[in-house]
């Protein structure tokens, strides 16, 4: 055990370049939501930044930390990676509302030339109008999963840096728009009825626990790479892998089953909806003025 931890460890390096992206996210995020809350405190709520921050803190966890170091000798830690990067990271940076803050906090000059045409671009909204599609969204965050877990492809991730990082690329990228329907970020609207949210949820379960069963049930170790690597934490590979499957379907239940009762009981609670209502079309009124003195130009 201390033998492949040592070696695992040896082998990591810190990404500069992961570490600078994160920090500047976070400072832009914060240099824009800080004068928004001054001037209008309910618009977007403390807690709503503190998501925001903690999203980012696990996206570093997950593959800015030395737990990146171990994901090529433990299943379970590269399932902690994925489950980081598509169903945790994601949502919590959803709940901070991110659009409004960054285009605030971002410099002029860049939001003058960069990301207002970029946002006004007609392809851009046209894939933004795609991806907000709930249909779409579940069978981009299904492909994605299953397609990276098939046996070959997980394999050749692991031996390729620049797959592995497309790799989690394609995780969070898809775990931001699979949770787009659910969380609705502003300025993001509803395309389907609020009622189809706990519907959406359940049926994601579904290639979850596919391959999980498959990773539990399955009597040899699926990935060759870890038939190699020594015992890690006491656990021989084979049940590292029945820990990582059973980790994924524990995790993917709970935190899917959540916001579907949350989203359930807002539903049957018409105070709640209202209220819910309000404070989004507050939300719009109140960014007008914000970026007709600030934003005008994105």
């Amino acid at each position: 055990m201390i033998s492949a931890s040592q070696t695992a460890l040896r082998a990591w390096s810190a990404l500069s370049g992961l570490d600078l992206s994160l920090c500047l996210a976070a400072l832009f995020y914060l240099r824009g939501w800080l004068p928004l809350h001054r001037a209008f405190p309910r618009l977007i709520s403390a807690w709503r930044a503190a998501a925001f921050l903690a999203g980012i803190t696990f996206i570093w966890v997950a593959i800015g930390s030395p737990m990146e170091a171990f994901d090529g000798v433990s299943l379970t830690i590269h399932m902690v990676q994925h489950l980081l990067l598509m169903i945790v990271a994601p949502p919590l940076i959803l709940l901070g509302a991110p659009a409004l803050p960054i285009l605030r906090g971002l410099p002029q000059s860049i939001a003058r030339h960069i990301a207002g045409p970029m946002l006004r671009s007609g392809p851009l909204k046209w894939l933004g109008h795609v991806a907000t599609n709930p249909a779409i969204c579940w069978f981009a965050a299904s492909l994605v999963l299953i397609g990276w877990h098939v046996p070959t492809v997980f394999e050749l991730a692991l031996r390729s840096t620049w797959l592995h990082e497309l790799e989690h690329a394609t995780f969070f990228g898809t775990g931001l728009v699979f949770w787009g329907p659910v969380i609705q970020p502003w300025p993001s609207t509803t395309r389907w009825p609020r009622w189809s949210i706990p519907l959406y949820l359940f049926c994601a379960t579904f290639p979850c626990d596919v391959l999980s069963a498959f990773l539990a049930f399955c009597d040899r170790v699926v990935y060759p790479s870890y038939l190699s690597t020594s015992a890690v934490f006491g656990l021989s590979p084979l049940q590292d892998q029945e820990c990582a499957a059973a980790l994924m379907w524990t995790c993917v239940t709970v935190i899917f089953l959540i916001p579907a009762v949350l989203v359930t009981l807002e539903i049957l609670s018409p105070r709640k909806a209202h209220l819910r209502e309000e404070t989004r079309a507050n939300l719009r009124l109140s960014g007008r003025p914000v970026q007709s003195a600030k934003l005008e130009v994105v």
